[in-house]
Formats: structure tokens, sequence, C-alpha cells
């Protein structure tokens, strides 16, 4: 596949990028752990890639047993060192989430959570506070208008508002708003970038719909080229007036826009230093991930030992060197990119370099 060339300043720093990721690979300390914890949501979202529901026919996972998954991990290496981060679904669906939580960070690992919002009420906010919160993550896709059209609720919005005043009150907790950008709110990105800092929002990330979920055949998902390209310009451009600290996602290797978007170089660190616990009890790695590389169950295999003993598609992916990935002379730098943007057969869904390339 031609692609357009990276200049030398580029090579010279993804070459010593790449020597840093090799020891990581041969390292793969465990660093973060996603809690699938249920499937259950209260929103019905355009771009869900897992496509949750108000009724999961999946149960939560019942506290217990993600517990003796930290016990696992915790007899191997030092809890404090590896940061477990809540997802679903929407985590706030469960009743006892702010339990699960307070006995997570008794064992002495700290934790986050990823929500939409809408449930984050003051009193579970503080409460969960009080059950060592130490981040949040919470989903904001336009201004109201774009917001609820995107998250299908009309009070969606008013509830994000609403946290993200609770958020500015606590400076100390580390928090972030992700904003998925569509044809629908990308002209509205300088408004939005407005109005996250007259709310006090210091990190800000952005990322781009790719093909997998109800996301897939909706059109107004998909970017054109153009469109694409205009949200890095946008990043770069923002990320010089320093108003609002903000970066474009981890997924995708990203050209000559490496090391103008995002703090770090491109890695996906799926399965390399983020391992994850799903709702049925399979041990894989990022959550986007929704094709089967699941290495085992915790219901089966102990996680410590799968984690040290399998993930070797994650971990080598030399098996990603097919279709337009076979020739390409950046692979070297991407390694085929992320593992959610492979299908079920291993079929790259989408090149970010490809889309950037006139």
């Amino acid at each position: 596949m031609k692609v357009t060339p990276l200049s030398l300043k580029k090579k010279f720093a993804l070459e010593l990028w790449r020597k840093h990721e090799q020891n990581m690979l041969q390292e793969h300390p465990l660093q973060q752990l996603f809690w699938e914890c249920t499937l259950r949501c209260n929103l019905h979202c355009r771009h869900c890639g897992s496509d949750c529901t108000q009724k999961s026919e999946q149960v939560d996972m019942p506290m217990g047993d993600f517990l003796r998954v930290l016990d696992s991990i915790a007899a191997k290496t030092d809890p404090h060192q590896v940061f477990v981060i809540i997802s679903g679904g929407e985590p706030l669906m469960r009743d006892d989430l702010e339990t699960c939580c307070a006995e997570i960070h008794a064992k002495g690992f700290p934790w986050g959570m990823v929500t939409n919002g809408l449930f984050l009420t003051r009193d579970r906010f503080v409460s969960l506070l009080k059950a060592g919160m130490g981040s949040v993550t919470i989903s904001l896709d336009g201004l109201e208008d774009n917001h609820n059209w995107m998250r299908g609720n009309p009070h969606s919005f008013q509830r994000v508002d609403q946290a993200l005043t609770m958020l500015a009150k606590v400076p100390q907790l580390m928090s972030d708003v992700v904003t998925c950008v569509t044809r629908r709110n990308y002209s509205q990105l300088p408004d939005i970038r407005q109005y996250l800092i007259s709310k006090g929002v210091r990190r800000w990330r952005l990322f781009t719909v790719f093909p997998v979920g109800r996301a897939a055949s909706d059109p107004m998902m998909q970017l054109t080229n153009e469109e694409f390209q205009g949200v890095f310009d946008f990043i770069r451009e923002v990320r010089k007036e320093q108003q609002i600290h903000v970066e474009y996602g981890c997924e995708g290797f990203l050209g000559n826009y490496e090391g103008e978007v995002r703090d770090h170089l491109f890695t996906c660190q799926a399965g390399v230093t983020i391992g994850s616990v799903l709702v049925d009890g399979s041990i894989s790695a990022c959550t986007s991930i929704r094709s089967d590389y699941h290495q085992g169950n915790i219901y089966q295999d102990d996680f410590m030992d799968v984690w040290e003993h399998r993930f070797q598609p994650y971990r080598n992916r030399e098996w990603m060197r097919t279709g337009e990935c076979h020739d390409c002379n950046l692979f070297r730098y991407c390694q085929g990119n992320g593992m959610h943007l492979r299908d079920g057969e291993g079929n790259l869904l989408l090149c970010h370099v490809h889309r950037l390339t006139p």
C-alpha cells in the first residue's frame, strides 16, 4: 500500500519508541485491568460497539468472582501498580457498585470507572469517592441536541452537565471527557471545546468510530477522509493553545501526526500491559476488542497464569502482516494497528494511515 513517507524526525522518534516497546513486550507488566462488571445499560447509543441493553441476557458478574481474580494478581505483583477500570455496559446499573469498589480498594488496587453519567447523582458520586474512586471518564458527544441524539435520551446532556459541575469541585480526582467524533458533531468541535473549558474540564479525549456494532451500519458515524484528517488538525491546534489538554484516543497509527496529537507515540497495549475480565469470565485485553481473542476464562483458569503464559496473539503480531499490511513499510511501527481493529478472521477493519493518505 502506498502511504505518505514519514519525515526523518518522525522516523528517528519512532525507532526509539520501537525499542522501548520491544522491552515492554518482553516484560508485559500488568498495569491496567478492565472489569466489564455488567452488560446492562440505561442508554441506547448509536455508536455502541457492544450492543448493550437495559436487560441483558448475561447476568452481572458476582463481586466475589472478580475479587478472587484480584487475589490471584496480588499474589504475583504489587496491587498498587495495577489500576482497575470498571466498565460495562453502564457500571452505575449495579446497585452494589460502591460495595464492589470498596472491596477492590481494600485489597490495595486503585480504581476508576467509565460512565455515561446518566445515573451519577450527587449521592452516588459522594459514595463512590468514599469507596476510593481515583478516576472517572465521562462521555460527551456534542452539545445538547447532538449528544442527546447520539445517546437516545432527552435528559442525557443535562445529567452530564451536572456531573461535570461535580467533578470540577474535586480537582484532586483524575477525570476526563471522551467524545466520539461523527459527521453530526464534527463542525461543533470548537464549540464543544469552549463548553468544556467553561465547565472546568482539564482533559479531553477524542476518538473516531470503527465499523463494529451499531455504528457499522450508520452512515452518520463515519467521517469523510477530509473530516478525518480535520480531527487531527483540530487536536494539534488546540494542544498548542494549552487551554485544555486534548488528545486522540490510543487507537490507530497516524503516520506524520504521531507525536503531535497524543502524549505518546502509537502503541496498542492490549495484552501487553492491559488485561480484562469480561462479564462472562472471559480473560481478554482492552474491552474495545469485540472479536473473540479471549485467552481463557476465570471459571476454568487462573488469571495470572493466563497473563504470564498466553496472550501470544497480542505479543507477537506478525500474524497481522496480511492484506494491506503485507508489504506496508510502516508495519514496523504500527504492528498491524490496534487489536480492536481486527475482525474474527484477523482482517483489518480500518487503517488510519490509509485514510490520511491523499
